[in-house]
């Protein structure tokens, strides 16, 4: 079958057709989508494209492309707020596992010839969880490592409770008894506080320069692709917040939490995290991602006890061009000469 596909970049008239796939196919996800892209990349100055892979006039796949620049140009690449760059494929209506194989390996495969005439020093994708074998692309020559992420099943709530580690559920009921409250408001203001503060004391980078934070989250609230959630104590006062991506996709994404330190003992996170489930749950969402999963990390370690399931997520990097290798070597040079004079360079986007 992969003979008679095509691999073409969609034109801008050709973006609800595309969104509409992603909506309904397994493998998509809000990051795939083209308004949700338009929003990143005019907030951040970077770009974006997809691609179609067509089977006469059926679009039964593709890919999002994100550019990001560089000193060694134009990489596609994840970067905060876009966890997940995947392609993106039609579910065949059959019983049959082979047919439904045999598509997914002709579109990866269609892709995999495709993608290597793209023009950028460096491509890195990141698989959905749904894409389960990638041996086209392993076959074409791109590197393959495993990567993970943790996955809430909100289609059975009683059983996602269930699930839920006894310690974790000591400290939602403790919330609950001290009078926290969740809420889903536009309060951006509470919601960068805490990320600043999370952030810094984790020594991590800050996602977006407010301003900008605060036009990438009004843009998409417009959009209705997200869902902005706060813990609050019974004054008022936001001690955690969590910011979710939404959409027609039955599945979510959690990119971004903050908690204020003074409370950590009150069970606010575990509190807003089951709640944001309970919420998005009765909105009619199956799932929620929690975006990544490091090992050994304190936080994989929550989320675990919070019920979630460890998912894979392939990794797949194109072969290296001449140029971006020898920019890797240039900077390998140049940091092992700081080390030895003891000089600190920023560090850039390779």
């Amino acid at each position: 079958m992969s003979d008679n596909l095509q691999v073409r970049p969609l034109a801008t008239h050709e973006y609800n057709r595309w969104n509409r796939l992603v909506a309904e196919a397994p493998s998509g996800s809000p990051y795939a989508r083209t308004d949700y892209l338009t929003v990143l990349s005019e907030t951040t100055g970077d770009r974006f494209s997809c691609l179609g892979v067509f089977h006469g006039e059926e679009l039964v796949g593709g890919c999002p492309l994100y550019f990001r620049r560089s000193k060694v140009g134009d990489q596609v690449i994840r970067r905060p707020l876009l966890a997940c760059l995947s392609p993106v494929i039609r579910e065949v209506p059959s019983k049959s596992p082979h047919r439904r194989a045999s598509r997914q390996l002709a579109v990866l495969c269609s892709l995999a010839n495709y993608l290597k005439t793209v023009d950028c020093a460096h491509m890195v994708l990141v698989f959905s969880p749904a894409l389960s074998d990638i041996r086209p692309f392993q076959s074409a020559g791109w590197t393959v490592r495993p990567e993970y992420s943790f996955l809430i099943d909100l289609s059975d709530m009683e059983a996602a409770w269930n699930r839920v580690d006894h310690n974790q559920a000591r400290l939602i009921r403790r919330a609950e008894a001290a009078g926290l409250v969740i809420t889903n408001d536009d309060d951006f203001d509470s919601f960068f506080r805490l990320h600043i503060e999370i952030h810094k004391r984790k020594q991590a980078t800050i996602y977006l320069p407010e301003e900008k934070f605060r036009a990438y989250f009004n843009r998409l609230k417009a959009l209705n692709l997200c869902r902005l959630y706060h813990a609050r104590l019974p004054n008022g006062k936001a001690i955690a917040s969590q910011l979710v991506l939404t959409g027609p996709h039955p599945v979510t994404h959690t990119v971004c939490a903050g908690s204020d330190a003074d409370y950590l003992s009150l069970g606010g996170n575990p509190f807003l995290r089951w709640k944001v489930c309970e919420s998005l749950s009765a909105i009619g969402y199956r799932a929620n991602d929690l975006s990544g999963a490091p090992y050994p990390h304190d936080v994989s370690r929550f989320k675990s006890q919070l019920g979630a399931e460890l998912v894979l997520n392939w990794i797949a990097v194109r072969p290296e061009t001449l140029r971006y290798r020898a920019y890797k070597r240039i900077i390998h040079l140049v940091r092992k000469f700081a080390r030895h004079r003891k000089i600190t360079f920023k560090k850039g986007v390779f």
